[in-house]
């Protein structure tokens, strides 16, 4: 429906604006390109430095007082010249006598008296308006320009024909100045215009109306009139300058700028409007002085069909209303436009009105604005945007008489929502609502016209949109932009909603299933919210990459991460978060999963290495050490006792008894066996700690047998341990019968270790070769044990007693660490 009124609402300039959209259109073209400005820098003269290529040249409002043919004779491909606003008095078109592809020249607010003409062919638009000629400047090469499209001129005087020369041509725009036009009173002169489509007349702008001068147009559709200053006395004078101008049929757009009179003689000119053939009366910037009364006004049968007054100045402070108002709420038209203007009401029509559009923009009107007013029958636009409205329900109330009304815009208002606990009363008519930038909350929903079709709430106070909202079947367009909303709105009360627009909202977490509830939407724009990049947001962003780009307006650039921080300005396009770290289902699983492989691995390595056995081993030694460390250095001084502690396994003691310890000990070594040296009542781990302290050496007989015992591994573990402690060499490792790798256990991986890194002695079979296994034997021992006497082991044995350590049976003394 929006679409449908726009021509009506427009039309009062279609035509003018399209004419001078056609004669002008040369100003914009290459307007980006070769383009140079030297506008309002203070120039005397044209710049020499100038761009061959330039295409677009302004150096207007500037102090350039004379033009050379060497000034432009190097821009060959200028197409538009701007030299207005400067000191120009004379011109000889000749010097654009080397610019062929001038199309664009405007030298209007000089000071021109006089031109020299030149066979120029290229001109469209030509402007030499607001300058100093007493004639009109027409050069006959003018008729040359069949190109033409604008024509700008300035005149003192007028003659019938000195339009003759282009009188051929059909220009679609004339600007004709004559602030300086003067004749002397009682005198009339004339001008004929054959051919243009608009014709805009611009006269003294401080001095009253009296020019006398008969212009007449042939095929004339616009006429513009800028400066008219009238009171009771010349008014007459402006209708008979305005009879021979508006005879013609074809007359459809009048427009009055800057106009000041009486209100007495604007209903006059009104009146003699009237039966013109005039449809669309422009009045800008009116001013209306001296006194409003009521005056005769007869509305016969007229071809007008929309007045428009923009800006309107009221001089008069003491005036009847009615007097005013009557002349504007009678009128038999279809469209009228007030806006900009002080008035602070408008009657209603005495009888059933022809009006179909109202535009009252800009006004100072209030709540009572047509109430209970049952005339406007035909009225299908109403637009009271930017006055002074408040109750939403009254508003409602306004266009219960209204039943044609199919548009209404209150936009720009204070308009208030909540007051009234009544639902509100709309004409079922209303299918477009313009309620946007006024303070409207949630409750507005609740008094909306049930078959509207087009909802603008946008710069509002809305926080959400109530679940109880009237179902709003027929709501095709929603603009809800500017508001609070942290959600999109579903289409459970909108089923025919298609286009939304909710961007500059709190949106932080726009629900995912929307487009599933809105299968008929056409058009979203909501970007430009607080999204909050987490997991929830996943699945809309999923949803919205499958609709259309043409669908989702402003997407991706408007659509960016607001949190968290590290997110911040980041597309939604780009924000990406794993499944893993959003489905707390999948996160137990996979935590559970690699838990059960941590515990099945670790049972596999404490099964395969033996752990527990390793950790017991670590307790006892770790305990061991610290009874150790409670002795205080200064009472004990560690001094070894045996030159070798010898482990073994009972299936190998005949050897180590009857070969290893009567070798040794017939060497003058010390030697430390578990049988005879361990003390009792100390638990073996303990003893065998204490023996391996003790001794200078350890000795492992190894053999299938050592492999298979526990205890002699536990010997093997405390003495290697104590290497890495003692930062010495005291293992001695002597192979009695070859041991198979395959043969010793997994957890006795010390073992493996030890056989694979360190050097060890075989003992060998044949008799022949033992000699250099003894040899190799006492090479191992380079070092005197320190004797001390029995009165000292006596001392040591009552120390360790109260401090719970290891007695010593052979009297030698030695120091714990």
């Amino acid at each position: 429906m929006t679409k449908d009124k726009e021509p009506i609402v427009k039309s009062f300039h279609f035509v003018c604006l399209m004419i001078i959209i056609v004669g002008t259109r040369i100003q914009f073209s290459d307007g980006s390109e070769f383009a140079v400005d030297k506008s309002k820098t203070g120039l005397t003269r044209v710049p020499k430095d100038l761009p061959p290529k330039t295409k677009v040249l302004d150096m207007s409002h500037n102090s350039i007082a004379e033009l050379q043919v060497s000034d432009m004779s190097f821009l060959s491909e200028l197409k538009v010249l701007r030299l207005s606003h400067n000191k120009i008095q004379l011109l000889d078109l000749s010097v654009f006598k080397f610019n062929q592809d001038l199309e664009y020249l405007d030298l209007s607010h000089n000071q021109l008296q006089k031109i020299s003409c030149h066979p120029i062919m290229s001109f469209r638009h030509l402007d030499l308006s607001f300058n100093d000629f007493k004639a009109l400047p027409i050069c006959k090469q003018f008729g040359n320009l069949s190109q033409l499209n604008f024509l700008g001129l300035s005149a003192m005087k007028l003659q019938k024909l000195d339009l003759l020369p282009i009188a051929h041509l059909h220009l679609s725009y004339i600007l004709l100045d004559l602030r300086n036009y003067y004749i002397k009173e009682n005198e009339t002169e004339s001008l004929q215009i054959l051919n243009t489509k608009t014709l805009h007349l611009v006269f003294h702008p401080s001095s009253l109306f009296s020019i006398q001068v008969n212009i007449s147009v042939n095929t004339l559709g616009c006429l513009q009139l800028t400066n008219i200053k009238l009171n009771d006395d010349n008014c007459q004078v402006f209708i008979k300058f305005l009879l021979e101008l508006t005879r013609g049929p074809t007359l459809l757009n009048f427009t009055l700028s800057h106009i000041e009179t009486t209100w007495k003689c604007l209903v006059r000119v009104f009146q003699f409007l009237w039966p013109k053939p005039v449809e669309y009366l422009n009045i800008y910037n009116l001013t209306i002085i001296k006194s409003i009364r009521e005056e005769d006004f007869t509305y016969s049968k007229t071809t007008l069909k929309a007045l428009k007054i923009e800006h309107i100045t009221n001089q008069v402070f003491i005036f009847s209303q009615t007097a005013l108002y009557t002349v504007f709420s009678e009128m038999n038209i279809m469209m009228l436009t007030i806006s900009d203007t002080p008035f602070i009401h408008m009657l209603c029509p005495h009888a059933p009105s022809t009006f179909k559009f109202l535009n009252f923009t800009q006004n100072v009107f209030t709540d009572s604005i047509f109430e209970k007013c049952s005339t406007l029958v035909k009225l299908e636009t109403l637009i009271l945007q930017k006055n002074g409205l408040k109750d939403i329900f009254k508003v409602s109330l306004m266009t219960k008489d209204m039943p044609s009304l199919e548009i209404l815009d209150v936009s720009w208002n204070s308009l208030e929502s909540g007051r009234h606990k009544e639902n509100c009363t709309w004409v079922e008519s209303i299918v477009v609502l313009n309620l946007s930038s006024n303070i409207l909350t949630d409750s507005v929903f609740r008094c909306l016209p049930p078959r509207i079709k087009v909802l603008d709430l946008h710069n509002n106070k809305i926080k959400s949109i109530p679940k109880q909202v009237i179902k709003l079947e027929a709501l095709q367009e929603l603009n809800i932009a500017f508001n609070s909303l942290t959600d999109l709105p579903g289409c459970g009360s909108f089923r025919s909603l298609s286009v939304l627009i909710i961007d500059h909202n709190s949106v932080s977490h726009p629900s995912a299933d929307f487009f599933q509830s809105c299968q008929k939407m056409r058009s979203i724009k909501a970007g430009n919210n607080p999204f909050q990049c987490t997991c929830e947001l996943r699945e809309f962003v999923r949803n919205i990459e499958q609709v259309s780009s043409e669908v989702v307006e402003g997407w991706p650039d408007s659509y960016k991460c607001d949190y968290p921080e590290s997110n911040r300005g980041t597309t939604l396009k780009d924000f990406h978060m794993s499944e893993l770290s959003c489905n707390i289902t999948l996160l137990i699983i996979t935590i559970g999963a690699t838990m059960l492989v941590l515990a099945v691995a670790v049972t596999f390595l404490c099964i395969y290495l033996d752990l527990p056995w390793y950790l017991r081993m670590v307790c006892q030694w770790t305990q061991t050490r610290r009874r150790a460390r409670n002795v205080p250095l200064e009472e004990l001084q560690r001094n070894l006792q045996f030159h070798a502690f010898i482990s073994y396994s009972e299936h190998d003691s005949a050897w180590v008894k009857n070969e290893l310890v009567p070798y040794l000990e017939k060497e003058g070594m010390q030697i430390c066996l578990h049988e005879r040296n361990f003390v009792p009542g100390k638990s073996i781990v303990e003893n065998i700690i204490n023996c391996i302290e003790k001794s200078y050496k350890s000795i492992f007989v190894l053999s299938p047998n050592f492999v298979q015992s526990e205890w002699c591994h536990y010997e093997l573990y405390f003495a290697h341990h104590s290497l890495f402690h003692e930062g010495s060499n005291n293992l001695i490792l002597i192979l009695l019968e070859p041991i198979p790798q395959n043969s010793i256990p997994n957890k006795y991986h010390k073992l493996r270790a030890l056989m694979t890194q360190r050097t060890y002695l075989q003992w060998p079979k044949e008799k022949s070769k033992r000699g250099l296994f003894w040899a190799n034997i006492r090479a191992t021992f380079n070092v005197k044990l320190t004797l001390v006497t029995e009165n000292d082991v006596k001392s040591l044995k009552k120390l360790e007693n109260s401090r719970n350590h290891i007695y010593l049976d052979d009297g030698e003394q030695y120091s714990s660490k």
